[in-house]
């Protein structure tokens, strides 16, 4: 629990910051540890509960899609890898729907050397700061809600360990409530 506080705060000071340009808040539930061919096996699990705030698209960065800023912190219900995480995000139309995706870094609280004692292979995620692409799509509901299927990745993209990437994949659904 002590490792979660400076997460916490961390959090909150992003927070804080951005949304004086808060376009949306949201909030998200997602399965933590899931397999996928992004990730290596950390023995990870449990649900990440995720609160975060976007700002509006930036009309001064048009020449790249308008991106959006955005900031959240992401908590583990079981006791595992938390992070909060700040990059950019842009929001394409799609008819009905929406693709959302961002890239980013994530600061976490995992631990800085672990090994997997059955296959005698690292599972630590190499670095405390990490990349954290994601992607979503997005169903809007009414004009200031919207649901969102999300996956959201961290990991050291190899940069730290050629030989292996351990990573962490969370999927799950995130709701918006644009200002």
């Amino acid at each position: 629990m002590k490792r979660l506080f400076p997460i916490l705060g961390a959090c909150l000071v992003s927070a804080a910051a951005t949304s004086a340009d808060a376009g949306e808040v949201y909030g998200g539930v997602l399965a933590h540890g899931v397999d996928t061919p992004f990730t290596f096996e950390t023995n990870e699990e449990g649900i990440d509960l995720q609160a975060g705030v976007r700002s509006e698209p930036i009309e001064a960065l048009s020449f790249v899609g308008k991106p959006s800023l955005y900031a959240f912190g992401s908590v583990n219900t079981a006791g595992d890898t938390n992070f909060v995480a700040a990059g950019v995000s842009w929001k394409i139309d799609l008819g009905p729907v929406y693709l959302r995706p961002g890239v980013g870094l994530a600061l976490h609280d995992a631990p800085a050397f672990r090994l997997d004692l059955e296959t005698r292979i690292r599972t630590d995620l190499g670095s405390r700061v990490l990349f954290e692409p994601e992607i979503a799509i997005g169903l809007p509901v009414s004009e200031r809600v919207s649901v969102e299927a999300s996956w959201v990745h961290i990991s050291n993209a190899r940069l730290f360990n050629s030989q292996q990437n351990p990573g962490i994949d969370m999927i799950g659904v995130r709701a918006n409530l644009a200002f």
